[in-house]
């Protein structure tokens, strides 16, 4: 059954922002753990490695919920090395789709409403917003104090596409915003790959070329803190492609997160565009009807990264949204698992997970 979620899909960004979170995320409980944490993620020791993923915990109220109710990996939303503003509202919408949003089925117009239900699917279109970073840092830090035993926070960076910009301002842009993030004392790191690409060629994860030379500038940066890839989904034909992540990986990070959403062009029940705004009429899609491609991916990277030289750590990512979907991936072979959507309409998943552990 769905709850209240955490947050609220009928205000602006804004809005939860400074008001939320919502929901039994606000009710200030606390799910007490007892003993001592075991499972290792990526140098930090936590209770169970499950947690929620760069987008819903958009600054560090958001955070301490999160970890008061017992998810112990949170990742605080992308941030940029300048302010960016959020898409207009809406920003989440629900999306209609039977079965598993497969590649063709991708292909296709989605129809979406307000109206949430089971299974949940829904559309996510932030384009991304960050405050400046004199706030954000000072935030960051805030949020890494409310950490409790056993937990860690993740801070997710991104370099930003700007007009007449070089390959070389880009990269370089990805390098600030890791020296910035670095300065917050964050234990861990992730780098948002699954974000539009200098010259709109798509996700910079797709372009290997440009993915090994911003890892390149960034490990400069950040020393020995690890470093989680965030990136797409890999269509089987770009195998090959998978394979040269794994080895950019080996080289320059210790983990990789995958997936983020599948895009599809949204429309709502007249057949116009859903989300109101220029370059929005495709948008990310997230939740059930993704799972099988998070899975298909940990499945993928497992086989790939059975033999490597330098431990990668896989995070799942995609349509957690019942216990047992966590452990499903689990037994395909992630080292943790994260949920958006599910942990956003469920705020006792975490809860639920450990006590089936």
């Amino acid at each position: 059954m769905l709850q209240i979620p955490f947050y609220d899909p009928n205000k602006s960004y804004e809005e939860n922002y400074d008001q939320g979170p919502y929901g039994d995320f606000a009710d200030g409980k606390v799910f007490n753990q007892e003993g001592e944490p075991q499972v290792d993620f990526l140098g930090q020791k936590v209770f169970t490695p499950f947690g929620i993923p760069a987008g819903p915990l958009v600054n560090s109220k958001f955070c301490k919920a999160a970890f008061e109710k017992g998810f112990d990996i949170c990742v605080y939303k992308t941030v940029r090395t300048a302010f960016f503003p959020c898409h207009p509202h809406p920003n989440i919408l629900s999306v209609k789709v039977e079965g598993d949003l497969t590649v063709e089925k991708a292909q296709e117009k989605l129809i979406a409403d307000n109206n949430y239900s089971e299974p949940l699917s829904i559309t996510n279109s932030f384009g991304v917003p960050s405050k400046e970073p004199i706030v954000w840092k000072e935030d960051v830090k805030k949020a890494i104090s409310f950490t409790g035993k056993g937990q860690v926070l993740v801070l997710s960076f991104m370099g930003t596409v700007r007009e007449r910009q070089s390959p070389e301002d880009f990269i370089a842009d990805y390098a600030l915003a890791a020296k910035l993030s670095v300065q917050t004392g964050a234990k861990v790191l992730e780098m948002n790959l699954s974000c539009p690409n200098i010259g709109n060629e798509g996700l910079v994860c797709y372009n290997l070329e440009m993915t090994q030379k911003v890892c390149q500038a960034v490990r400069k940066e950040i020393g020995d803190i690890p470093l989680i890839l965030k990136v797409g989904y890999y269509k089987k034909e770009q195998g090959k492609d998978l394979e040269e992540l794994v080895e950019i990986c080996e080289n320059y990070a210790q983990g990789i997160a995958s997936i983020n959403t599948i895009q599809a062009e949204i429309i709502d029940k007249d057949g116009s565009q859903a989300l109101p705004g220029k370059s929005r009429a495709r948008s990310g899609v997230c939740g059930a009807c993704i799972k099988w491609a998070g899975l298909d991916m940990v499945k993928r990277l497992k086989q790939l990264t059975v033999n490597s030289q330098q431990p990668i750590a896989i995070i799942g990512v995609g349509g957690v949204i019942k216990p047992e979907d966590y452990f499903e991936y689990m037994e395909a072979g992630a080292d943790a698992v994260m949920s958006a959507t599910g942990a956003m309409w469920d705020p006792n998943l975490a809860k639920e997970i450990k006590k089936k552990s």
